[in-house]
C-alpha cells in the first residue's frame, strides 16, 4: 500500500473522535456510537461503555465486533467519497487495577477529559478493541483490503 493511503488511514484514525461499534446482543443486532483513543501502535483502539448500556453487552472478552471510522459527512459533500474504515476487532477488557487500564485511562482522558468522572464510576469500563480485517475505502474505486500488517505500516511512517 503506498505511503499516501497510510497516511490517510492514521489521520482518519488520529483526527476522528467517535466510531461506530456493531455488535450482537443475544442473538440480534446492536449498534452503538462510542468515542474512542487509538493504541499507539494503531493496531486497536480504546472505548468507554457502561456496563449498563445494551451494547456493553457485546463487549465481552474475546467477542468479535465490527467497527466503522469515517470522515465527517457535510452539505454539498457526495456521502459515497466519504473516507472510511470498516474492520472487525476482537474485544478484551481491561482491568481496571491494571498498569494497561491506567495508561489507556490517561490517554482516554487526555482526549476526552470529561471521561475521567466516569471512567471512576463502576459501571463503566475501557473495552480494547483489537483490529483483525477490513476494508479502507478512500472513494469510489478507491478500496484497500487492511490487517495487522497495515497498521504496523502506518505506525512506522
Amino acid at each position: 500500500m503506498d505511503r499516501a493511503v497510510l497516511e490517510a488511514i492514521g489521520g482518519l484514525l488520529d483526527n476522528t473522535r467517535v466510531l461506530t461499534l456493531a455488535v450482537l446482543v443475544d442473538g440480534d443486532p446492536e449498534a452503538a456510537l462510542l468515542p474512542f483513543t487509538r493504541r499507539d501502535d494503531y493496531g486497536a483502539v480504546y472505548v468507554q461503555a457502561s456496563g449498563l448500556a445494551r451494547h456493553a453487552r457485546g463487549l465481552a472478552a474475546g467477542a468479535r465486533v465490527g467497527v466503522l471510522v469515517h470522515a465527517g459527512d457535510t452539505p454539498g459533500a457526495d456521502p459515497m467519497q466519504l473516507p472510511r474504515l470498516s474492520i472487525q476487532a476482537a474485544v478484551a477488557v481491561l482491568d481496571k487495577s491494571s498498569a494497561e487500564f491506567a495508561a489507556a485511562g490517561a490517554g482516554f482522558v487526555a482526549r476526552f477529559p470529561g471521561a475521567g468522572m466516569t471512567l471512576g464510576l463502576g459501571d463503566f469500563n475501557l473495552y480494547e478493541l483489537t483490529f483483525r480485517r477490513g476494508r479502507y475505502v478512500e472513494g469510489f474505486a478507491r478500496a484497500f483490503n487492511v490487517g495487522p500488517d497495515t497498521f504496523r505500516e502506518v505506525a512506522a511512517l
